[in-house]
């Protein structure tokens, strides 16, 4: 872990002993115009092989121009360093859970809200409409910063070390780490559990030491990550469909010219397309390995009493920011058309 600190540390030096971090970074190999993109995942993983596909895309196109680099498992700093280096134009590009988004627009609440998507086939046509999408993407623009596309998440269950959860009652006294908004810590105070808000990079330490009960994510985390040495019960209660997104500084993307912009709106089509393919194989994979090696043992309770505990947050979110309701009844019109095929 002090290796990893090390060098997060190095990256951020070298990053910000650079001149005129705002966008002029030139590259050692002559005048192309370094692209700097950091994210939190490993390199196996479905994220990071899109990410290539886009520095191999853009490259193909633009490459006496620009010379693509991806920095994966935290290298340039945790997400919320990561966000903070791409809305000062210090990166250019990094990708962002939703809930960091929250604290900068409130239109990215929307996401984070429980049993918001009806199946997964809901989630994909609605994350697919500019129509609900563009709203939210572009409303950190004057944060400096703006989503450029959606990243596949899966869905969020419970996993525990030792307590398997079968209905929200399961929860009570148990710590479990969500992600750090507003929202996650609410749905945790209506299901009955502990609310432990940490980084994502820290949470194998947490659940190691016993610090945290358990925590919630996709099952990618369980093998990605090594939570699943840990944590030996699955829970498909599948509370929330949260995407991660590529955020881009916005002081580059408005310097791009109009063919320029075109070239790179193409590329973050194809991390899209490229990570949702990619995505459906990991997760095949990642359930065989957690079942088969780590001793991971997987249930699928009844979700209705989690929906029942957490649909008040649909009424209290909307009544605050009324903005989203129009937002809101479009994705409803994508459940009605993809309602869950769960028994």
């Amino acid at each position: 872990m002090n290796i990893k600190l090390r060098l997060t540390a190095l990256a951020l030096a070298a990053l910000t002993a650079l001149p005129a971090l705002g966008g002029c970074a030139a590259s050692a190999s002559g005048d192309r115009r370094i692209i700097r993109i950091g994210h939190n995942q490993s390199t196996n993983h479905p994220t990071h092989i899109a990410l290539l596909e886009f520095e191999s895309f853009i490259e193909s196109k633009l490459g006496d121009k620009y010379d693509v680099q991806v920095y994966p498992s935290e290298l340039l700093g945790s997400q919320t360093d990561m966000v903070q280096l791409t809305q000062t134009g210090a990166i250019d590009f990094c990708v962002a859970s939703n809930s960091i988004l929250e604290t900068f627009s409130e239109n990215y609440t929307l996401f984070n809200m429980p049993y918001l998507f009806a199946s997964a086939d809901a989630y994909h046509a609605a994350m697919d409409d500019e129509a609900v999408t563009g709203p939210i993407f572009d409303s950190t623009k004057k944060a400096g910063f703006e989503s450029v596309t959606w990243i596949d998440a899966g869905t969020r269950n419970f996993y525990t070390i030792n307590k398997p959860v079968n209905t929200p009652a399961d929860l009570k006294g148990l710590k479990i780490r969500v992600q750090q908004s507003p929202t996650n810590i609410e749905m945790m105070r209506l299901l009955g559990g502990s609310a432990t808000p940490m980084g994502f990079g820290d949470v194998y330490t947490a659940l190691q030491s016993k610090i945290i009960d358990g925590a919630e994510n996709n099952e990618m985390a369980l093998v990605d990550n090594g939570h699943g040495d840990v944590c030996k019960y699955y829970s498909y209660d599948m509370h929330q469909m949260i995407p991660d997104l590529l955020i881009g500084n916005c002081a580059f993307l408005d310097g791009l010219s109009a063919e320029e912009r075109a070239v790179f709106d193409e590329g973050f089509a194809l991390i899209n397309q490229v990570e949702r393919k990619e995505w459906v194989a990991a997760i095949e994979n990642a359930k065989d390995k957690a079942q088969n090696e780590q001793g991971v043992q997987f249930l699928y309770p009844d979700t209705k009493p989690f929906q029942e505990a957490v649909a008040p947050m649909h009424d209290a979110i909307l009544a605050k920011y009324p903005d989203l309701q129009p937002i809101y009844d479009l994705i409803q019109g994508y459940n009605a058309e993809y309602p869950s095929t769960a028994s």
